[in-house]
């Protein structure tokens, strides 16, 4: 009688421990409750020249790269930057019991998630109104702009003075804090380095609330922190970017290659070749029919009859992708300058294709891309995609690897290599 007596009590103290155990989380999720349901009504009570959206977030919730989905609790659309300032210093003073996230957004281009906040607070810097762009002409030409201002109006609006930044990325409907805090790269970066190398002086929103500028001169350590930072260190509001004088047109050129090695090798001479051409990149193309047929559309072969006869099937092919700036009235020195440089090239020359564009056009071209793709849905699909930077010492060994063994088939996206000059 003792044993079922003892082991009856037992079976009492369990369910009594559940009890208390039910009780007690219960209080906690309620307190926890609470806590989170207090949240959003302190973020009202912030004065404001900009306002919060608690509902229909999706949109922050969704990135370029299209794998995470991430919606958080609220919305900050700024107008102003003390708006972001009063936003973070609230959040900061409510410590890390709040559990709050922060994540400035701009044209919602990341690819893993980096522009999204799950339960917390998204910052949509393309509501940010701050001055307007101005252009600062002078010896060394700069433009101010705000953090939220895409790289396209940027272009158009100092285009108005001859002027345009140095340094691009391929697709320019981007925002400024954005491309600044990865570091924007593109075909020019081997001579004037990434976007973030280009940069004179910034407006910082710190973690603390803090509105502080920086530069090299000043603030230096949170300057260097910030230009490609990820947002860590920061939130970028407004930029001073160096310019230079721009030209009207631009020559065009695509060429290919069937050797790795001799593709390289000729990369790493144009790029330290003196008067070369202006943007040099590269790319990789497997089990591509009618290639070069495809390149008629834009560009027109220097040998035609040999441009016909040449087939692409099967084969992995490299492509040098060039452009040299020119202005109306210089076309024959232009001209003559790109036979100079491509004679040093080894190239296959029956795939050597030009084109004359605008400079705007060219600049935009991935633009017109994205409006085919949008078209078709096609835009909205999953968008992997890794940036590496990779020794010289490497890359041969590298692209025997991943376009060897790895990488069978690249139809689905763009396989970009091209070289930069470390020192940029």
């Amino acid at each position: 009688m003792r044993y079922p007596a003892v082991s009856y009590v037992r079976q009492n103290n369990i369910l009594l421990l559940r009890s208390f155990m039910i009780l007690l989380l219960s209080c906690v999720a309620i307190k926890l409750d609470l806590c989170f349901s207090s949240i959003p009504s302190s973020l009202k009570t912030l004065s404001l020249n900009g306002h919060f959206t608690f509902d229909e977030n999706e949109f922050a919730a969704r990135d370029y790269g299209n794998k995470y989905h991430f919606l958080p609790m609220a919305v900050l659309h700024p107008k102003s930057v003390s708006d972001i300032a009063t936003t973070i210093q609230h959040i900061w003073q409510m410590g890390p019991s709040s559990e709050l996230t922060i994540a400035a957004r701009g044209h919602g281009h990341s690819i893993n998630g980096q522009a999204q906040a799950q339960g917390g607070v998204v910052i949509n810097m393309q509501s940010l109104h701050g001055p307007e762009m101005h252009v600062h002409m002078g010896r060394f030409p700069y433009v101010d702009v705000s953090g939220g201002e895409l790289w396209i109006n940027i272009l158009h609006e100092t285009l108005k003075y001859g002027l345009a930044p140095k340094s691009w990325t391929d697709y320019l409907h981007l925002t400024v804090g954005g491309t600044l805090s990865n570091a924007g790269i593109s075909g020019q970066a081997f001579r004037h380095g990434p976007q973030i190398s280009n940069v004179h002086q910034l407006e910082v929103v710190t973690g603390k609330g803090e509105i502080i500028n920086c530069s090299e001169e000043q603030n230096a350590d949170l300057f260097h922190s910030v230009l490609g930072g990820l947002g860590q260190f920061g939130i970028i509001t407004r930029a001073r970017i160096s310019l230079e004088p721009a030209p009207k047109m631009v020559k065009w050129i695509r060429v290919l290659y069937s050797d790795f090695s001799t593709f390289t090798r000729d990369q790493e001479y144009l790029i330290s070749a003196e008067n070369t051409f202006d943007y040099i990149e590269g790319l990789v193309i497997r089990n591509r029919t009618g290639l070069l047929n495809n390149w008629r559309t834009s560009f027109s072969p220097q040998y035609p009859v040999q441009a016909s006869q040449f087939t692409s099937d099967g084969k992995t092919l490299f492509c040098l992708e060039l452009t040299k700036n020119f202005n109306p009235g210089k076309t024959n020195t232009i001209n003559q300058e790109i036979e100079g440089l491509l004679s040093q090239l080894r190239y296959i020359p029956s795939t050597l294709f030009m084109s004359e564009v605008p400079y705007v056009e060219f600049l935009d071209r991935v633009h017109a891309s994205e409006l085919k793709l949008r078209s078709t849905g096609m835009w909205e699909v999953p968008h992997p995609w890794l940036n590496l930077l990779i020794p010289k010492s490497k890359i041969h060994r590298f692209a025997g690897e991943v376009f060897g063994n790895i990488a069978t088939d690249t139809n689905s996206g763009p396989v970009l290599v091209f070289p930069v000059n470390k020192s940029k």
